[in-house]
């Protein structure tokens, strides 16, 4: 995609995938003197190691990203903390984990009462929602590499994600099957993926185009990410057959295809378009393929059950998230999502 709009802002995905692929192969030759207690392979949302009989701790960690940019240049910082709790125990249910703590890493410009004060809210909103603690963390000033929009207010916020699940319920996804449902969960905008094409497209964050009903592009993208815990747990603790759990963010419904199953995925019926990606589109001039894989497009997380079970499974989940709806198929056609 070495000619696509987002490689243009400066993201060129297909370079990371092979960046990535070369530290992961590395990191696969630690010599442990002893047997692996990793359950997964690398790539999927989360790990899980095995540290009791019959019990695994599930690990992740993210970042918000360039999201903070726009946090800077609007001087509002309380709601990334929610986006940071987001990333992370959205990708932990992943694996049918439930979320129990998260660490956060805070690199700043400088130490700023204030700022640290309103980031700290957001992360105590998002640990509430998500029914998670906080039981420490790290603060690094770092003036020499932190740089903010406008200094000194520049900061990165990351946080590492524990869970725990049975081993004997741990979702891989190695279980869907063709026509499975697949069901989609609303997301709120752009969650926390793809912000360097968004703020190239929209560089004005005082601008409130009508297609936004009123609101700025900035209120827009500082609009915080969904997290699902709540919902996926009701899931996973009822009846249904959760063959697999998709946390949808950079890659987009592509992200599907991290579940472990040799199959396809076909989306008839996607959930509607926000209008902030509308808007991306008409701006940057991205064609529907490369939005599609940068931006969730509306759907934020995707849950993969039996089509029998589609209608319960749809009950609970819409109860957290209205809107949530069956948005397509298990195919035979492996490793390909078609949108048609």
């Amino acid at each position: 995609m070495a000619d696509s709009a987002y490689a243009e802002a400066g993201v060129d995905t297909i370079r990371a995938d092979t960046a990535v692929a070369a530290l992961v192969g590395v990191l696969r030759t630690i010599d442990l003197g002893r047997e692996s207690r990793a359950v997964l392979g690398s790539g999927h949302y989360a790990n899980v190691l095995r540290i009791a009989e019959g019990l695994g701790i599930a690990l992740s960690t993210d970042g918000v990203g360039s999201k903070v940019i726009v946090a800077e240049e609007l001087g509002k910082f309380d709601t990334v903390g929610i986006d940071c709790i987001a990333m992370n125990v959205n990708d932990v249910i992943c694996v049918g984990a439930e979320p129990i703590a998260m660490l956060d890493y805070i690199a700043v410009e400088g130490a700023d009462p204030e700022q640290l004060r309103a980031i700290a809210a957001g992360l105590k909103e998002g640990a509430e929602q998500a029914g998670i603690e906080i039981p420490g963390g790290e603060l690094a000033q770092l003036p020499e590499l932190i740089r903010g929009h406008p200094s000194p207010y520049g900061f990165d916020l990351v946080g590492a994600c524990f869970g725990t699940v049975s081993l004997d319920s741990v979702v891989t996804g190695s279980a869907v099957q063709p026509g499975d449902a697949v069901i989609g969960l609303p997301s709120s905008g752009v969650h926390s993926n793809g912000y360097t094409l968004a703020r190239r497209a929209l560089p004005d964050l005082d601008e409130a185009p009508p297609e936004l009903g009123g609101r700025t592009v900035g209120e827009t993208l500082l609009e915080p990410t969904v997290i699902y815990v709540r919902a996926v747990m009701d899931l996973l603790h009822s009846d249904a057959d959760v063959r697999g759990l998709a946390h949808i963010t950079s890659g987009g419904l592509g992200n599907l295809l991290r579940l472990e199953a040799n199959v396809g995925y076909r989306i008839s019926s996607p959930l509607p378009t926000l209008p902030i990606f509308d808007l991306i589109a008409e701006r940057s001039g991205a064609g529907e393929d490369e939005l599609y894989d940068v931006f969730n497009m509306g759907c934020g997380f995707c849950c993969v059950v039996p089509a029998k079970y589609a209608d319960g499974a749809l009950e609970i989940l819409a109860k957290h998230h209205p809107g949530a709806a069956v948005i397509g198929h298990v195919t035979a056609q492996a490793g390909v999502v078609d949108r048609s």
